[in-house]
């Protein structure tokens, strides 16, 4: 396989999903948005739940959603008096070239006004994207996030490995994959510095890890710390944790690490295998890679999980038999297969890497099936930031 299926955008990106995105910029207006949304299918609602105040880390993460190629048209839902505006987000995405409407519902007159309006704007819409229609471009034009949550002892000997052999063969092919989750990279630092493709770039994977161990010293919690559900399924250390769950990114170069803050928000700029610095749990994880342009995620949970994503389809991994037998409904693979020695690891690494094309090409997966639209942005504290000196 060299090739998948999808709609091209204006800035010559490739999408895998033809989804009407309605943003709410804040959450004063996602009632309306959401309501709007539900009247035309394939369009989605999503907000942040911040505040109304234009913080920089909202728009990287709401622009770069509605910026991510399997959005085809984006509408903006404002209430009127937030200074996060729509035409913030305007600003940010007009340059892409995909149709983007801001309308406000205290200058509409009203909620029911404002949704008149909003469904009439993603009825056109939808009626001009049902005419794209899907062509053959090569595998080098796919972003692939990879992401683990619920782990336990099988993630790191099954699932993840497994989903390290599909990066690696996707990269192969000219592909893009990235992998965060900074505060479950404790004690791997070296581990993946020497796979850094500069000093530049190692020194980043010391820096991000490093300052997200100050975080979690500055709340109180012992860098070493796991989950419930992480020790209940057998995990000893964080070590042990960090060591399985850094080997979904496979074995490549680290091309780069992928900052979101304040004053930056990094997307890949060549193919090759990315780090990203972003938070340690699972929705709002995948949420900020999606922005960065992912537009596939592969997701692997050894305790289970329902995880979907409101614009990108979310393929489940599992390397716990019992897991994929008690939640085949949610789960996609069963990675569980290296652990009873019926199929290697390589031979479930090619079969995720053919689910990846497949979804590409369209295949629903669970999550999609099941109507599962997760979204949260993350935001760091400017206050706790600067007390850190990390800004």
């Amino acid at each position: 396989m060299t090739e998948f299926y999808g709609y091209e955008r204006p800035d010559g990106k490739i999408g895998v999903r033809n989804h009407l995105l309605v943003i709410a910029p804040i959450d004063c207006s996602y009632e309306p948005a959401k309501k709007i949304a539900e009247q035309v299918e394939g369009a989605v609602a999503v907000t942040q739940t911040y505040g109304c105040g234009n913080d920089s880390m909202l728009v990287h993460n709401l622009a770069g959603t509605a910026l991510n190629p399997n959005v085809a048209g984006v509408l903006i839902v404002g209430l009127g008096c937030e200074t996060l505006t729509g035409e913030v987000l305007m600003e940010k995405i007009k340059p892409s070239g995909k149709p983007v409407y801001n309308i406000t519902i205290q200058e509409e007159g009203g909620t029911l006004k404002t949704h008149e309006k909003g469904v009439r704007i993603l009825q056109n819409m939808k009626q001009e994207i049902a005419e794209l229609k899907r062509e053959p471009f090569p595998l080098s034009k796919l972003t692939l996030a990879v992401e683990c949550g619920g782990s336990d002892a099988t993630s790191g000997l099954a699932a993840n490995p497994a989903i390290g052999v599909a990066a690696d063969k996707l990269i192969e092919e000219g592909g893009t994959v990235m992998f965060g989750e900074t505060q479950e990279m404790s004690g791997t630092q070296h581990v993946l510095a020497r796979r850094a493709v500069s000093k530049k770039v190692a020194d980043s994977i010391f820096q991000i890890i490093e300052e997200q161990e100050m975080r979690q010293k500055a709340m109180g919690v012992d860098s070493r710390w796991m989950s419930k559900g992480n020790i209940d399924g057998g995990l000893t250390t964080i070590e042990e944790k960090s060591l399985g769950a850094v080997r979904k990114g496979g074995t490549k170069p680290i091309q780069g690490v992928l900052y979101n803050n304040w004053d930056r928000f990094d997307m890949p700029t060549k193919p090759g295998l990315y780090l990203m610095d972003g938070p340690g749990w699972d929705v709002p994880s995948v949420t900020h890679m999606v922005a960065a342009g992912a537009q596939i995620v592969c997701f692997t949970s050894g305790r289970g999980s329902t995880t979907g994503h409101a614009v990108a389809p979310v393929v489940k991994i599992t390397g716990n038999p019992a897991t994929f037998e008690m939640m085949s409904d949610n789960m996609d693979i069963n990675a569980g297969t290296i652990l009873d020695g019926s199929e290697s690891l390589n031979s479930v690494g090619q079969r995720i890497y053919k689910m990846i094309v497949q979804t590409a090409n369209g295949r629903q997966t669970k999550a999609e099936a099941l109507g599962y639209n997760d979204f949260i942005v993350f935001k760091r504290s400017r206050e706790a930031e600067r007390m850190l000196g990390h800004c």
